[in-house]
This record gives structure tokens, sequence and C-alpha cells, in this order.
């Protein structure tokens, strides 16, 4: 099997073999406008310029070969069961169209239809977990209830587990070395928003084994429980998690920094307005931060941000005024510089 195809290494030749050897080598871009008279040099790494749209399809890529290398994975005749709020959901039916493999996705009420549409346009099954958890009041943990019970009634059938699974946190080893590497070693904040924490945990480890002396901010929801009990209920999927992962570790960020909902779409608005990147939830999430911890950030610091993917599949929520209005009031024009707008403490 092709190295290349999923170790998010851009391909050495003038061409790609097949579309999954393109996951990685995503544009790192320095944003100039976001925040108008900054001391500071901030820069994004827009994931959604992989295939299948999102930051998700180096994890996919990365969960599916391993699984594939060891066996426990037979193209044709395994069936990949998994649960996900739409992001990895596509990556995952993305990689097993492309190798041959049946894929069922498990989602909840919340997931955004387009991503569903996009899954099952690429050959997945789609399951809907229709009641939340009795004892917690959300979805995940009844969304991952429902893969086992498939799991263990589908014959073959096999669960990357995103939650837990090591090579989610490998892939992320790649995003973090090709940030360095775009900066010429010269990183002194990263700020990553957190959900399965393989993003967090492969940044984060990569750069500790690499001596590097960049401070990781988790950027964490209001309502996510991975590091504190969580306050109110989450709207934006794919922002923070209803349990700690398996996969977080203490001590992997030096810093968290917990957004409400409104901070996402403030922090959207504002990267749409000013530097016209249409972004998700999340990368929301991670310019109201960079926004609070602004005024300590010294003079001369390199600042990179990992936007996990693109505002097309939020327009109908975070870019629709009447749906915002429906669920925040009247909050103004959320992007202009006499905002007013308060991004939650920590």
């Amino acid at each position: 099997m092709n190295r290349a195809t999923f170790d998010a290494t851009p391909p050495s030749v003038g061409y790609a073999s097949g579309v999954l050897s393109t996951v990685g080598g995503t544009p790192l871009v320095e944003l100039t406008k976001l925040l108008p008279g900054s001391a500071f040099r901030t820069f994004a790494k827009l994931e959604a310029a992989n295939p299948g749209g999102s930051i998700k399809d180096r994890s996919a890529g990365a969960m599916v070969a391993e699984a594939v290398r060891t066996g426990a994975v037979v193209p044709g005749r395994t069936v990949v069961v998994e649960s996900s709020s739409g992001n990895l959901g596509i990556g995952l039916a993305q990689a097993c169209r492309y190798l041959g493999l049946r894929f069922v996705c498990v989602v909840d009420p919340r997931t955004n239809p387009q991503n569903v549409a996009i899954m099952r346009a690429l050959g997945a099954e789609v399951r809907t977990v229709e009641s939340v958890d009795p004892a917690t009041g959300e979805y995940l943990p009844a969304r991952k209830r429902y893969v086992r019970d498939l799991v263990d009634s589908l014959p073959d059938a096999y669960c990357p587990d995103q939650y837990a699974n090591p090579r989610n946190a490998w892939a992320h080893r790649t995003t973090m070395r090709e940030i360095v590497e775009a900066l010429d070693g010269r990183l002194d904040y990263l700020l990553v928003t957190v959900s399965s924490a393989g993003t967090l945990r492969g940044c984060a480890e990569y750069a500790r084994e690499a001596g590097l002396p960049v401070r990781i901010v988790a950027v964490d929801a209001e309502a996510s429980a991975i590091f504190r009990p969580p306050v109110g209920r989450r709207l934006i999927p794919g922002h923070g998690a209803a349990e700690a992962p398996r996969l977080y570790r203490p001590g992997l960020a030096d810093e968290v920094v917990h957004v409400s909902d409104l901070d996402c779409l403030v922090g959207c608005r504002r990267l749409v307005g000013r530097e016209a990147i249409l972004a998700g939830g999340s990368s929301g999430a991670v310019v109201s931060a960079l926004t609070r911890l602004s005024a300590r950030i010294p003079a001369g610091a390199h600042c990179a941000l990992v936007f996990p993917d693109s505002g097309e599949r939020y327009l109908d929520t975070i870019y629709d005024d009447a749906w915002v209005a429906a669920h925040f009031g009247d909050v103004g024009p959320l992007w202009k510089e006499e905002d007013t707008v308060e991004v939650a403490s920590c």
C-alpha cells in the first residue's frame, strides 16, 4: 500500500496517486486583517483544503490504513462502523469508498443535513440515533452504544473508535510538522479546538518530542465535559464533547479557553468579514479565543490557529441571520470593531 496515501505527505511528483494521497499539505495563511494593530503575527491552517473538506480526513485515513495493515479490516468483507457528528463520517466515507469497504455511520439529529447527504453520496449508510442518553441528556453516549450494538450484530464489523484510537492522534503529528516547517521553526502559540482530542494530542506530542517552545492552547466549548463540568447546551456540533475522550491526557495543553456558541458565531462572522475566510464553528471558536488572549501575547510572537473545516456546512446555521436571531436574539453586526459581545472566561 502506498504510504503517501495515508501519512498526509503531499506527493513528490506533479500528480496524486488516488484521492487519499491528497490528504494533508494544506495551506498556512497569514491573517493580516483579523486583529488590526496587533504586535504579533497570526497564521491559519486551512484544513478545509483536504479532499473531504475537513481536518478529519487525516484521522480517517490513518485509522483505516492501520486497520487494513493489521488485518482488522479486509476490503470487500469488513463493515466499518463509527459514530460521528459529521466531518469524520465524511472522511471515513471517502476512505472506505476508495478502498472498497462498506461503511455505516451513526449520527444524531444535530448532524448537519448537508454532511449526511455527502456521506450518502459517497456510499455510506447513515443511521440516526433519535433519543439522548437518559443519564446524561446527550446524544454521544447513545451514539456510541448504538455503534457497539451494530458491531456485535453485523458480521465482520469493525469500529475505528475515534475517541480512543491512537492513530487519530498520530495523524496530527503531520499537521503540527507542516505548521512548524512552514514557519521555519518559529511558532510561539498554537490554538486548537477539542472534540475527540486527536488534533490536540497529536500536535502536543509532536511539539514536546521535538523540544519546541510552543504554548499549546486548547479551545473547548462551555457546554463540553472534557475539561470541567459543562455549562449550558451546545448547538454547534463537532466542538467539545459530552464526555472526556479516552485519547485525552492531562498536560497536553498549557492552557484551556472555554468559549460559548455565541463566541463561535462572533469569531466566524469576524473572520469572513475581515479576512474573507468562510470557516466553520470550531474555527470561530479559536478566533474568539485568540481575541481574548491577544492582550498578553508578546510582540513579535507567531501564533497558529487550526481551522478544521469550511463554513459551507454551516450556511443554514452560523451564517443564517434568521437562525442566529432565533437562538441568540439581536446580536448586531457581529464582525465590526464596535461590537461589544464578550467571550467567555476560562
